[in-house]
């Protein structure tokens, strides 16, 4: 075997370093489905995030996430982070798991309840608002983070999924 070529076939079997992924999707999530999320896995393509919660008056737009998630499954990542910051969402992980499943057919990944306000907000979140100078003022606040992971988009609760304001910052990426 030539040994240029031996080379450059074992550097194609090594994974890709850390640094490879932007600082912003460096971080690995339990979903409520019983998987694990690695946002770098998802690294080049857009993510929508969005804190979500299960008796609020816009928990509705779940059905909205679940047909933008299923119409663009492989250029798209829709999560769901529920939280109980603003007191509007069920007691556990698995109630939460069960009224997504049953009530909106959820399929997209839905990860661990966690706090997305405030000082003790979880990380990633901490980040997100960072970036974009905006924290979530209610339940179903979006950020649409773009494929080179680094530029990201704040979407206040009231502008749903299929919105002309969010579908036009998506469709670029999106080609």
């Amino acid at each position: 075997m030539n040994p240029l070529y031996a080379i450059v076939l074992l550097a194609a079997m090594i994974p890709a370093s850390a640094s490879a992924c932007p600082d912003l999707l460096n971080h690995k999530f339990t979903t409520l489905q019983g998987g694990q999320l690695d946002l770098c896995r998802h690294a080049g393509k857009p993510i929508l995030v969005v804190n979500t919660a299960s008796k609020c008056g816009y928990t509705p737009q779940f059905a909205k996430l679940e047909a933008l998630s299923g119409k663009y499954k492989d250029k798209l990542l829709v999560v769901g982070f529920p939280s109980n910051d603003f007191n509007q969402e069920l007691a556990t992980n698995r109630e939460i798991a069960e009224f997504c499943k049953l009530t909106y057919a959820i399929e997209f990944p839905m990860v661990e309840k966690a706090a997305v306000t405030g000082p003790g907000a979880m990380p990633f979140y901490q980040e997100l608002r960072a970036a974009t100078g905006q924290a979530p003022q209610w339940n179903f606040h979006k950020y649409l983070i773009a494929p080179d992971g680094k530029t990201v988009f704040s979407f206040a609760t009231a502008v749903e999924p299929d919105s002309r304001e969010l579908l036009g910052k998506l469709a670029p990426m999106i080609k």
